[in-house]
């Protein structure tokens, strides 16, 4: 639980104390081009908020990512909870499609 009960406020501090302390980074030169060129691009005004909003952006897919792997967890234990598994043919399964299909073409045929 937060320390405080609002956590828009919680995330607004800690978004101050984190974001207004000074930072050395060290850059590939590749990287270090693309953020002069989103600067220079003047969708940003400073290589910080480039950097922020990369941090945000991969924060978010984070989040993305956590919530399918919960997903796919809840799949696993959804099967893993349904019971035994039974033996299927795969040639039964192709025959009752064909019948289905074939009722349907039938019944479009006589309307």
């Amino acid at each position: 639980m937060p320390i405080y009960d609002n956590d828009a406020m919680f995330k607004a501090l800690y978004n101050s104390l984190v974001f207004n302390m000074t930072m050395n980074v060290n850059l590939s030169p590749q990287l270090d081009e693309m953020v002069r060129q989103k600067v220079a691009s003047g969708l940003y005004a400073s290589a910080s908020e480039v950097v922020r909003e990369a941090l945000h952006m991969m924060e978010q897919q984070d989040c993305i990512r956590a919530a399918k792997l919960e997903q796919l967890r809840h799949d696993i234990r959804d099967g893993i909870d349904s019971g035994d598994s039974t033996l299927w043919d795969p040639e039964e399964i192709k025959q009752e499609g064909r019948k289905i299909r074939a009722a349907r073409t039938n019944a479009s045929k006589t309307t």
